[in-house]
């Protein structure tokens, strides 16, 4: 969600934790460029004044913060007295040869991306409706880009899948890598959609859901910025943000626009750093992937709850969203912004605990969860504007060839898909009364 760990690393010295001068053999071993998760002994205080500085600061436990970077990184740390050391890989490993439209052993591009929802509609047309939702900020600038798609999966009838509030039935949303460096957020969006579209009529579960309920997913919220993921190839770019190069002097994977600092509900308390990763943009709403995904969620959900920070969704209340994440083995519930607890808080972790039933996932707020706070993201929007309820999957551990940013490609089918199929499937069928449950 807000960063995490990274380093290239061969199998001779995977798991090698000697201590040389602040650094490990594993890290000596990466080229000086190359990214590296960092422990950084730190106070709270210490870990948000990082970031503030434009350190990429992955994540928090008490008394330590996690930082990405390479050797330089490791040197600017300790030129402010910080003492880091070595903690884990970001590149896990090629297992298998990628091929066609995908990269580091089979993860998909955009474009198979686009390619495989154009095939589940036309293979599906009683079921799958295919949506352009918006546009990426390279495509708004004439610099090449993407439309930001959607699809929805449901046994149609008069009514369903269309932009409408009205539609008669509920709704659950899943959306993947608005964080582009996230990248078994798609692969999971992907199986996801083949589970509902071709499981209908053969997989009972499968059947009813599409029956009952509309399943919207936007499997690639961020298309630009998973365009320079992929174009590393078997080193994937660690590019977080989105590709907007109008603000800053900003380089490299530091270019962009954080999507989950940018809408427009309780906007303005992250990073006004250019270059930092968790830079929230010039203004609330700022860029055209939020634009289209806020128009989104307003065409489809009604406002469901009062403007006040304490007014409560009614019970009454329809529709679940999910944003994918990774990682941290984590379901975060609303509020990011503010350490109070939402005004739905119980009934929100009642259905956060059924998630972690399948996944095993520790349920809490930003604070109990990855500790540290936010503001402008997807999930306190619909939760917050609409009443949706609304849910943050932080999907992974951090360390292992399943962890952290770049778990290996079969991780996918061995574990998170497995792990979260579950889940998905509860907030299908809690759509209709989500904090009834």
């Amino acid at each position: 969600m807000a960063g995490k760990y990274s380093i290239r690393l061969t199998l001779s010295v995977v798991g090698v934790l000697v201590a040389l001068g602040g650094t490990t053999t594993a890290a000596a071993a990466a080229a000086p460029d190359d990214p590296v998760s960092w422990r950084v002994p730190a106070t709270p205080a210490e870990a948000a004044s990082l970031a503030r500085a434009g350190f990429d600061v992955a994540g928090t436990s008490p008394g330590v913060a996690y930082v990405v970077g390479n050797q330089a990184v490791a040197g600017q740390l300790r030129d402010r007295g910080y003492a880091p050391e070595f903690f884990d890989t970001v590149y896990k490993g090629v297992t298998t040869r990628a091929a066609g439209d995908t990269f580091y052993g089979g993860y998909r591009t955009v474009a198979a991306q686009e390619a495989h929802l154009a095939k589940v509609a036309a293979a599906h047309p009683d079921l799958a409706t295919e949506y352009t939702l918006g546009q990426s900020w390279r495509k708004t600038q004439g610099k090449g880009g993407h439309d930001i798609n959607a699809i929805c999966l449901t046994k149609k009838q008069d009514g369903d899948c269309t932009l409408s509030t009205k539609s008669p039935k509920p709704k659950f949303v899943l959306m993947a890598q608005i964080h582009a460096r996230e990248i078994s957020t798609g692969e999971v969006a992907w199986r996801w959609i083949d589970y509902l579209a071709d499981g209908y009529g053969a997989d009972a579960t499968a059947t009813s859901i599409l029956d009952t309920t509309e399943v919207w997913v936007v499997p690639i919220s961020n298309p630009d910025g998973v365009d320079i993921v992929a174009s590393g190839g078997n080193s994937p770019k660690l590019q977080r943000k989105n590709a907007n190069t109008s603000n800053g002097n900003c380089g490299g994977t530091n270019i962009g626009i954080d999507l989950n600092r940018n809408s427009t509900f309780r906007w303005g308390a992250d990073s006004d750093s250019p270059c930092a990763e968790t830079y929230q943009g010039p203004g609330a709403g700022s860029e055209p992937e939020v634009q289209a995904l806020e128009q989104f969620f307003r065409a489809i959900y009604p406002e469901q709850r009062g403007s006040g920070d304490n007014d409560p969704a009614p019970d009454t209340a329809r529709g679940t969203m999910i944003t994918l994440h990774s990682y941290g083995n984590d379901i975060i519930v609303p509020w990011g912004f503010t350490s109070d607890p939402a005004p739905n808080d119980a009934a929100l972790r009642k259905l956060g605990a059924k998630f972690s039933d399948s996944n095993g996932y520790l349920v809490g707020t930003n604070t109990e969860t990855v500790g540290y706070s936010t503001s402008g993201t997807t999930d306190d929007f619909t939760y917050g504007a609409l009443g949706v309820a609304s849910f943050t999957f932080e999907m992974g551990g951090q360390s292992g060839s399943c962890g952290g940013f770049l778990p290996r490609y079969s991780c996918v089918d061995s574990t998170f898909w497995p792990k979260n199929k579950g889940a998905l499937i509860t907030a299908a069928q809690s759509a209709a009364a989500p904090y009834q449950q």
